[in-house]
């Protein structure tokens, strides 16, 4: 079993095989330039000190402004890169690193979060609460970070098939079709980034499994305790999915 500084050793002088898998995990060549290379570029600092000294003050990450979604895949692709080139350390490595990915992720996480404090607009609550309840259309208000649905119409709850009091609390993800998942993480970070509404189409999923595809609007309604995505689904036109 080895040490923390060794591991951190290990880091530097195995990178350049690390990138190697890195990329083919990729397949494509991570642009040097890109905020998530430096992202990447400043978790390896992190990790290397951490490991090197048994601790390391708070991930430096002033100037990043990055989608979380898009990052964590390649903090993930890198992980296992990081396993597979260790070979038969490669679960006391991850061991080793699972914990300051984690702490990584959580100050990223508190980073966007305090931008947004500072930039979101104060909504005020609505006035007729009952009014959502009476529109045709599917409503769904979805908390941006966790990706859990807070609030629900019956609209909603007849598109998806599922109760509204099973709906709440249940993660978007769960409904959307494969092909619609990375699209959706997207929307969602950008209206956690900027109070522009959002139109897009979706594949959702029923809770039969069946397609469902939609035309969505998204708003964003900023709370003191967190932020929302407004959003309206209407089924689409003639129910055809584009090829």
């Amino acid at each position: 079993m080895r040490g923390g500084f060794e591991w951190a050793a290990w880091l530097v002088a195995r990178r350049a095989e690390i990138e190697r898998g890195l990329r083919a995990r990729l397949g494509t060549p991570l642009d040097a330039g890109s905020v998530e290379s430096e992202a990447l570029r400043r978790f390896r600092s992190f990790a290397g000190s951490a490991l090197g000294r048994g601790g390391a003050a708070a991930p430096a990450l002033d100037g990043l402004r990055l989608e979380g979604a898009r990052f964590g895949r390649l903090l993930d692709a890198w992980l296992a890169a990081a396993e597979a080139a260790a070979g038969a350390g490669g679960v006391e490595l991850r061991a080793q690193l699972a914990p300051l990915a984690e702490r990584f992720r959580e100050a990223l996480r508190d980073q966007r979060a305090a931008r947004r404090a500072r930039a979101a607009p104060r909504v005020s609550r609505r006035v007729v609460l009952a009014a959502i309840d009476r529109i045709g259309d599917a409503y769904l208000a979805v908390d941006v970070d966790s990706g859990r649905i807070v609030d629900a119409n019956p609209a909603a709850s007849a598109l998806l098939g599922v109760q509204r009091e099973v709906l709440l609390g249940c993660d978007v993800p769960r409904f959307l079709d494969d092909s619609a998942r990375e699209p959706w993480e997207s929307h969602l970070e950008a209206l956690a980034e900027s109070p522009e509404p959002r139109r897009f189409r979706a594949l959702l999923r029923d809770v039969h499994g069946l397609p469902v595809p939609v035309d969505v609007n998204a708003t964003r309604y900023a709370r003191r305790e967190s932020t929302l995505a407004l959003v309206v689904a209407r089924p689409s036109a003639g129910g055809a999915w584009p090829a």
